[in-house]
């Protein structure tokens, strides 16, 4: 029985990280909340390597086509300096540079980027007044639009990310969106952003899961915890897309405006 009632649980953390890592409320605060009243001492960073791997699959799989032509209309662009394929190949670079702030913000500070549930209360709090501030907003730039200033801002706003409770989506959509992009734009600069920096972690995390003296034991529901993340945060892109499409951002605040206090109170 006990064993069943483990694997319900990080079934549970699975399907939590997987519907919250899309959506502008941050799936680590959520996934630490949720451990915290499962009473799961989830020690280490191998867990969080693997839903967020899922989570990484899932993005890769639905921004598929977005990627195949970046690369090849980057690759065309080295070549053959193709004017067509020159604003996607600027869009790598924005990519590139936008990836940085956090990378370095991570080696430097990485091991002193931790709180406990009340931080990720507050931090909740925090994430919902940004997300209430350009809840209006209908930018004009697109992809062609974009510029250094913008990337190095969006950079620096994952970056700010890192700290538990700030959600990572969250704070590059209201970065580009405060920076004037159309919402698509920030929604597709925000996941393509995802991409490097979660690549990043997964190499550099490997070493953590096979270190992992839980593994053996934890095998099953870290795999069942993988699969649902994977499920889940399909599902929540696709329907987080509609619901950047539509401008609803204001009902995110008003969750995390609840949510933060709850925390905050229960814990």
């Amino acid at each position: 029985m006990e064993e069943f009632v483990l694997l319900l649980k990080y079934l549970l953390l699975g399907l939590l990280q997987g519907l919250t890592e899309p959506i502008p409320v941050s799936s680590s605060g959520h996934v630490e909340i949720a451990a915290y009243f499962f009473d799961l001492d989830i020690q280490g960073m191998s867990f969080a390597i693997l839903v967020n791997t899922a989570s990484l699959i899932a993005v890769l799989f639905i921004y598929r086509h977005d990627i195949i032509r970046l690369v090849q209309n980057g690759l065309l662009y080295l070549k053959t300096k193709d004017k067509q394929a020159e604003a996607d190949f600027r869009f790598i670079i924005y990519l590139i540079i936008a990836t940085i702030p956090a990378g370095v913000m991570g080696v430097l500070f990485g091991d002193y980027l931790t709180g406990n549930i009340q931080t990720v209360g507050f931090t909740l709090i925090i994430t919902g007044i940004a997300l209430w501030l350009i809840r209006n907003l209908k930018g004009r730039k697109n992809e062609k639009d974009l510029s250094f200033k913008d990337a190095i801002i969006v950079g620096l706003a994952q970056a700010v990310a890192l700290i538990p409770g700030i959600s990572r989506s969250g704070a590059t959509i209201v970065a580009a969106i405060g920076l004037g992009m159309k919402q698509e734009t920030a929604l597709r600069f925000s996941f393509l952003l995802y991409i490097p920096v979660s690549l990043g972690s997964m190499i550099l995390g490997f070493k953590d899961i096979f270190a992992d003296p839980n593994l053996d034991t934890l095998a099953l529901p870290y795999t069942v915890a993988f699969m649902a993340s994977l499920v889940a945060s399909y599902f929540a892109l696709k329907w987080f897309m509609g619901i950047m499409a539509r401008g609803n951002l204001r009902y995110f605040a008003i969750y995390c405006f609840i949510a933060g206090p709850l925390v905050i109170l229960l814990s």
